[in-house]
């Protein structure tokens, strides 16, 4: 039988008996079995759980990046399934903010730049695109840096530009994967506070997965996912 994860409120997300399956060398790797989810609005959810369970393609799925095997992805009443090739794209640009393990910076392009790709397709003029850009990187401590590469910032700075480009479009949704997985504890505090300030404050709804230590008392849900499905809730 398919897992349930619920919560009580306004739905945003909800994902219905979820499951994710990859063929390597005709054999099918089952990664997600199963999972019925849904996150209310303005929540934070953590998904903990060790490496190779499957959190990665779960937010992959929830966020659009990968279509599932079967079952449904519902957002703010929209079944993702059912959106075009056209549409889905549109909807992440509008909607959804992602925080990438691996940073996802393009190496050629300033903090300035990686963040302002996410502005470039939604109707903002050039004028009004500087002023949020570097306002985000000013709060976020990184406005003497808007002209450094992602290869001149530390670890913790690249961090800090991915959750100003996560935050420019003013999503409803962030999925933040592994956020703190390369940052020393100091500087995954820090990061942390960057993160959840602005998400509370916005009553933006965030889902993060992660495998180490992470502040787990920020959360309003923690949920556990071993081979590929969720197993229990705090």
């Amino acid at each position: 039988m398919a897992n349930e994860m619920t919560g009580e409120g306004d739905i945003l997300l909800e994902c219905k008996d979820l499951r994710k399956s990859f063929t390597v060398k005709r054999k099918e790797i089952r990664v997600l079995r199963g999972i019925n989810l849904s996150v209310n609005r303005g929540e934070i959810v953590v998904i903990a759980g060790k490496t190779g369970t499957g959190k990665s393609t779960f937010l992959g799925v929830l966020g659009g990046l990968e279509r599932q095997t079967e079952g449904s992805v519902i957002f703010e009443d929209r079944n993702m399934e059912n959106l075009s090739n056209e549409e889905l794209p549109l909807l992440r640009r509008q909607k959804i903010g992602v925080i990438f393990q691996n940073f996802n910076l393009l190496p050629s392009w300033t903090a300035y730049e990686n963040v302002e790709a996410a502005l470039l397709h939604i109707g903002m003029s050039k004028t009004a695109r500087r002023e949020k850009v570097k306002t985000l990187l000013n709060n976020l401590g990184l406005g003497e840096r808007l002209d450094n590469l992602p290869s001149e910032l530390s670890i913790g700075q690249q961090q800090r530009v991915t959750i100003a480009r996560a935050l420019a479009n003013e999503p409803a949704l962030i999925l933040a994967d592994e956020p703190t997985g390369e940052l020393d504890a100091e500087t995954a505090e820090e990061i942390i506070d960057h993160l959840i300030t602005p998400v509370r404050e916005k009553g933006v709804t965030l889902v993060i997965a992660t495998h180490g230590i992470f502040p787990l008392d920020v959360a309003d849900r923690v949920l556990y996912m071993k081979d590929g499905t969720l197993i229990r809730q705090k």
